[in-house]
């Protein structure tokens, strides 16, 4: 399952490309401000969809040769304003490595009620904010894009390799020139040159921050799923599977955003590219069908989950509320045997 098509990889780029370019330029040459913010909103909807094609071709994934994957994704990666080689550290190196062990894995990372307690007024309003349901896209733009990504400071950068700033600089291009373009569109038309930033370029970016920190919260966060802070122990509990959780929809939205939520499958096996995802996921739950956290979503499952999933209890394995009350136990995986030598 793991063949990459370049034809194939190149028509899903193009397609996305002019699908977003479209929007953006209904954003400047529609008048109608509902209209703008609907061209906006689905602007930034695409935005994730060629991101998800970025994140393959990081991955080595989206075509088989590996230099043309680092170009498409630099540029599958332009409308997220994402800086390809940071990401690549910070997704491949660190949260696929490590995904769901503290201390390492930073995404969505459960505080302890003791880390909570230590945090200041104004954090601790923040992580509420976060863990209410309404923060992904709070979490994502500060956490993750403006912490670590764009421009990191010496303490969140991983290293201080050129391409860093290089990847940086070419996203902050890309930005200017976007804005430029929906400037000079709002000015050839006669129309407000603030209303065409905020639907043709706030509004998108917006809606992708939400949307990333969205997928990326129902990918590992569960009440079933278990977190961990001691690496051996990690180990034993065969990660890959039991920390990652499959999302399926009653709708076409799992394609519409080219199955990154048949998840198990890509965090098993990275180099299976997304439109063979459905397949693998398919073979994965055949051959482990007790190991596998399958959730049929629902905004009534998302909230009791942000509802429930506020802290974590590591010894335990338990989630907690901000008040330490357990409000769902992890299910507790059957670890592998320790490797003769080590010790628990």
């Amino acid at each position: 399952m793991a063949q990459g098509e370049t034809a194939r990889a190149i028509m899903l780029l193009l397609i996305d490309s002019f699908l977003w370019l479209g929007c953006i330029a209904g954003t400047i040459f529609v008048e109608n401000v509902l209209l703008k913010v609907v061209f906006g909103l689905i602007a930034g909807f695409v935005t994730g969809r060629i991101f998800i094609l970025g994140h393959d071709a990081c991955h080595q994934s989206f075509t088989p040769n590996r230099e043309l994957n680092k170009v498409l994704g630099r540029i599958a990666f332009l409308p997220s304003l994402t800086p390809y080689s940071l990401w690549d550290v910070g997704h491949n190196v660190v949260h696929h490595g490590q995904t769901n062990l503290k201390g390492f894995d930073f995404v969505w990372a459960p505080l302890s009620k003791e880390e909570y307690d230590a945090l200041s007024t104004w954090r601790k309003a923040l992580e509420r904010l976060y863990r209410s349901g309404w923060g992904p896209v709070f979490y994502y733009l500060i956490e993750i894009w403006w912490r670590r990504e764009y421009f990191p400071n010496a303490k969140n950068k991983p290293g201080d390799r050129p391409i860093f700033l290089k990847d940086n600089l070419l996203v902050t291009a890309f930005a200017i020139v976007w804005i430029g373009c929906l400037i000079a569109g709002a000015i050839a038309t006669n129309q407000s040159i603030w209303i065409g930033l905020l639907t043709g370029f706030a509004l998108p970016f917006l809606f992708w921050n939400g949307m990333i920190g969205f997928v990326v919260y129902v990918h590992h966060t569960h009440p079933s799923v278990s977190w961990y802070d001691k690496k051996s122990e990690w180990l034993r509990a065969q990660p890959f599977v039991s920390t990652t959780v499959h999302l399926t929809f009653n709708w076409i939205w799992g394609s519409l955003m080219h199955h990154i939520m048949e998840h198990t499958a890509h965090h098993v096996d990275m180099s299976v590219p997304l439109y063979r995802l459905p397949e693998a996921q398919k073979t994965l739950e055949t051959i482990l069908p007790e190991r596998i956290f399958i959730q049929k979503f629902s905004w009534a499952w998302y909230f009791d989950t942000a509802r429930k999933c506020k802290l974590y209890d590591f010894q335990n394995k338990a989630w907690l509320d901000f008040d330490g009350n357990k409000t769902a136990d992890s299910v507790r995986v059957v670890l592998s045997p320790v490797p003769a030598g080590q010790n628990g």
